[in-house]
């Protein structure tokens, strides 16, 4: 039994979704968010030291634990859902492999310094402060922040014109991993700039296995 560790609002969401699509049976834990601090609660520091969610716990596998969400994603599609896996040595396995690290270590670094940055300008602080604060923030956003998450989305955006899931043709463990960040910049895009993420993004909304998902998780901001 799969015992997945899902925390209200974040990444394990994206779990859900998987085990769904390669039809497992698994069981959910649920943790919400402390409502002050936004973080999770203390009960997820016994399942693993950080803390954090995504985690899972393979009771058929020795009660293993594995958190982060590409190492999850990476298990369990090669003990449960092999078709999520292109074939060893090809093009589309290159393409998977590549967007299943892209996902957590280009593109949402990039949006969480964003978000970070935006909380400052918008934090309570001494009013001679603040233009300083907002001052720094804007510098960083408008010369290192704002044109990489630019060029991610554009290098995005380009590769999903061309193709139809991001491994090839198949649905894969990297389009399960990068779309968390996808619909969060979606949820956040107001001009409309980005057409084939957008229909990629709905796309995934429209499969079954992601709304099954979506039943059991519960409230979830980016669909």
């Amino acid at each position: 039994m799969i015992i997945i560790h899902h925390l209200n609002n974040s990444r394990s969401q994206r779990i859900l979704w998987m085990c769904e699509e390669i039809g497992i049976v698994y069981q959910v834990k649920h943790y919400q968010r402390d409502s002050k601090t936004q973080l999770a609660p203390q009960e997820l520091f016994d399942v693993h030291p950080l803390g954090k969610s995504p985690v899972i716990t393979d009771e058929s596998n020795g009660d293993v634990t594995i958190a982060e969400s590409g190492a999850i994603i990476e298990y369990l599609a090669q003990n449960y859902g092999k078709e999520l896996i292109p074939e060893l040595g090809t093009d589309e396995y290159r393409q998977y492999i590549y967007w299943l690290h892209f996902a957590e270590g280009s593109l949402m670094p990039q949006m969480l310094l964003k978000l970070i940055f935006d909380k400052i300008k918008t934090a309570p602080m001494p009013f001679f402060v603040k233009p300083i604060a907002k001052g720094i923030a804007n510098k960083v956003m408008d010369g290192y922040v704002g044109p990489n998450i630019n060029n991610n989305m554009d290098f995005i955006e380009n590769h999903l014109k061309e193709n139809k899931w991001f491994a090839g043709d198949k649905l894969s463990g990297a389009d399960i991993q990068m779309s968390f960040p996808l619909e969060a910049a979606m949820a956040s895009n107001k001009s409309g700039g980005y057409p084939a993420i957008a229909n990629y993004v709905d796309k995934i909304h429209a499969r079954d296995a992601y709304k099954k998902a979506l039943e059991i998780g519960g409230p979830y901001d980016y669909a």
